[in-house]
């Protein structure tokens, strides 16, 4: 089969097609004839070295699949061979064929294209055991979302509409708070020409919000602290500033307030399991009714993974970018 490597750590011209033996699906684990593949954050940070995949992972980046089951392992029940699904993967999506196990696949409803597909399993799992298993969110709260139009945050606005919250967004554009609006977003604020401190504190009375998520990180956290309401709570899942954060203790400590980090790759397999479980219980109604869609931004090639890397680096997109073999 054809997978795209890493040569050396560097930019994105360090991807390379490279031909490899076709995988076999273990105990429990599935074949799949991969329709598309989610390109994300993460795996700019293995093709730059600062994100290795985990122990017996394949070598190459892919945290998402789609595509048809082609072989199924020994044990594995409730999916069969010509099954439409998608997959939460270790890495090893940027490939023809890929390996997943069977605890972490979604079937794909007939209404999706099998190909959007693979934007949803990485986006869903993030945000629901981000935002509403580990932040709790309820209805009628208050969530903001920094990078509003990216993957993670089209799949937060659709969810948080969706479980009846109030959604505020950060995007630095108006094409991107456009975008974010059509998805259900309330609150529109152009990190680029506003404060969002005092953007949420004008839409709340002064309240603030009840949850934020944050893939930015560095100086973002000190003013998180300052746009959260009383028992607000605040989840990190990236640090694209690249930059350290800080914040005062004591402004947190008098909201009642609470901050979480978290990865999602990292972590054992029976905990994604675990989630995936959570999803389809929760998410995939919602998937099945057409109230969460997957957002699609660019469609490329396999080849041109450098293309989707660079794409997904100049921050130019809104939703998601796929690689099709």
């Amino acid at each position: 089969m054809r997978a795209i490597f890493v040569s050396e750590a560097g930019g994105p011209d360090v991807l390379v097609e490279r031909e490899v033996d076709d995988p076999t699906p273990a105990a429990g684990e599935v074949l799949i004839e991969v329709a598309a593949a989610g390109v994300n954050r993460a795996d700019v940070g293995q093709r730059q070295g600062s994100y290795p995949p985990p122990h017996g992972a394949p070598a190459w980046p892919g945290l998402e699949a789609s595509g048809i089951i082609v072989r199924v392992g020994h044990g594995v029940a409730g999916w069969a061979i010509g099954d439409r699904v998608c997959a939460l993967l270790p890495g090893g999506g940027y490939a023809s064929l890929a390996v997943a196990r069977a605890n972490q696949l979604l079937p794909v409803p007939e209404h999706i294209n099998l190909v959007d597909a693979a934007g949803l399993p990485e986006a869903v799992a993030t945000v629901w055991s981000n935002v509403f298993l580990l932040g709790a969110l309820r209805a009628g709260e208050t969530l903001l979302v920094h990078g509003g139009s990216s993957g993670i945050g089209t799949m937060a606005v659709q969810l948080g509409r969706a479980f009846g919250c109030r959604v505020a967004v950060t995007a630095g554009s108006r094409a991107k708070l456009a975008a974010c609006e059509r998805l259900g977003a309330d609150i529109l604020i152009d990190y680029t020409q506003e404060d969002f401190v005092a953007a949420i504190a004008a839409a709340t009375d002064g309240a603030g919000a009840d949850m934020i998520l944050d893939s930015i990180g560095g100086a973002y956290l000190d003013r998180n602290v300052n746009a959260l309401a009383r028992h607000g709570r605040i989840v990190l899942i990236g640090n694209q500033s690249g930059e350290p954060g800080a914040f005062a203790i004591g402004r947190l400590m008098s909201k009642w307030g609470s901050i979480a980090a978290t990865t999602l790759r990292a972590r054992p397999e029976s905990e994604k399991d675990e989630i995936i479980a959570s999803v389809r219980e929760n998410v995939w109604p919602l998937v099945d009714a057409r109230q969460v869609v997957p957002v699609i931004d660019t469609r490329f090639a396999l080849s041109d993974a450098r293309l989707a890397h660079e794409r997904l680096e100049s921050s130019a997109h809104i939703g998601k970018l796929l690689l099709l073999p």
